[in-house]
């Protein structure tokens, strides 16, 4: 019996050192997994932050240039209301001294422009643009038309190509204020609708 005992005492030792054993190379095996993630993460981080800069870079220079098209991905109204749209219909474009800009939403009524919005075309005037410190942007310009007379704003964070413009027009209060990217004219995929 003593010798029963004495080998179950063994047999449980064994066992409970094993389970142990087992346990801590559980624990390093998630470690080095929690570690690989966290490094690749980081590697995207990085890379993302190389491509953001990249297209800021961008961006600005085409902005100096006077060749630029904001691809809008959201609108919002006067009254706070906003909607998502698809960036090729709805934007705003600058070609040396023309500007055009651009909405169409997704309604069943074909609207001025034939793509459920209107297109407006016009003469660009008194372009200023200003970088701060921190390399955000600030961009100004007059656009004078048949169908528009407005002021448009833009405000670019540094960093990245991500962009607010406010389109401010002169005979109404009917601002508007599209969200998007800031890409050069030659890399642009737009749509432009009939102008007015």
């Amino acid at each position: 019996m003593k010798k029963f005992i004495a080998l179950l005492a063994l047999v449980l030792v064994s066992a409970s050192t094993m389970m142990y054993a087992q346990e801590s190379n559980a624990a390093i095996r998630r470690a080095d997994r929690k570690a690989e993630r966290d490094a690749e993460r980081a590697k995207l981080r990085a890379e993302e932050r190389v491509q953001d800069m990249a297209a800021y870079q961008q961006a600005v220079q085409a902005l100096k240039n006077k060749q630029f098209v904001l691809e809008a991905n959201q609108v919002i109204f006067r009254n706070g209301m906003s909607a998502f749209v698809t960036s090729n219909t709805n934007f705003v474009l600058m070609n040396g001294n023309r500007a055009t800009v651009q909405t169409a939403f997704n309604t069943p009524y074909p609207g001025p422009n034939g793509i459920g919005g209107v297109t407006v075309d016009g003469n660009s005037s008194d372009m200023k643009m200003n970088i701060d410190k921190k390399g955000n942007v600030n961009c100004s310009f007059s656009v004078q038309g048949i169908g528009i007379s407005a002021q448009v704003f833009i405000n670019m964070s540094s960093g990245n190509n991500n962009a607010s413009v406010s389109i401010s027009p002169n005979f109404n209060n009917n601002n508007l204020t599209l969200n998007g990217n800031i890409v050069p004219l030659d890399q642009s995929n737009i749509f432009k609708g009939r102008a007015w």
